[in-house]
């Protein structure tokens, strides 16, 4: 299955979307922030990366802004509580900025799971030739 990078600063969210993920077969590395991102995603062959967007140190959007810039065919989901304000306004920054897909907080697990495997599918190859 893929390898798949959460970036979430509440531990026991943290974990049950590991926990959750690994149930389904797939490889997980996490970070608390967005600090470390780009530099695993240097190190290692990442197949989708999913970002909390308020998170200390290092903010989501911050992150998808560099992950997208460096690596911009690799999907990022953002999801969000969105504090006080809600979090439609962030998600929405987040998907003009590099997100290729959001969900805000809470969500189903099933919602989850579905954007995840949209967004890990092959995208079908451009047929080139001429006619």
């Amino acid at each position: 299955m893929a390898k798949i990078l959460i970036i979430e600063d509440e531990a026991p969210f943290r974990t049950i979307l590991i926990r959750i993920l690994e149930e389904k077969g797939h490889e997980v590395v996490d970070v608390p922030d967005g600090s470390q991102a780009l530099r695993l995603c240097q190190e290692q062959p990442i197949d989708l990366v999913l970002t909390d967007l308020i998170m200390p140190n290092k903010e989501g959007i911050e992150t998808i802004i560099e992950v997208h810039k460096a690596f911009p065919s690799l999907p990022i989901i953002a999801m969000s509580g969105g504090g006080r304000s809600g979090p439609h306004d962030l998600l929405y920054a987040a998907a003009t900025l590099g997100a290729r897909a959001t969900i805000s907080k809470p969500f189903h697990v099933h919602q989850l799971l579905t954007l995840i495997q949209t967004h890990l599918a092959p995208t079908p190859a451009k047929d080139t030739s001429k006619s």
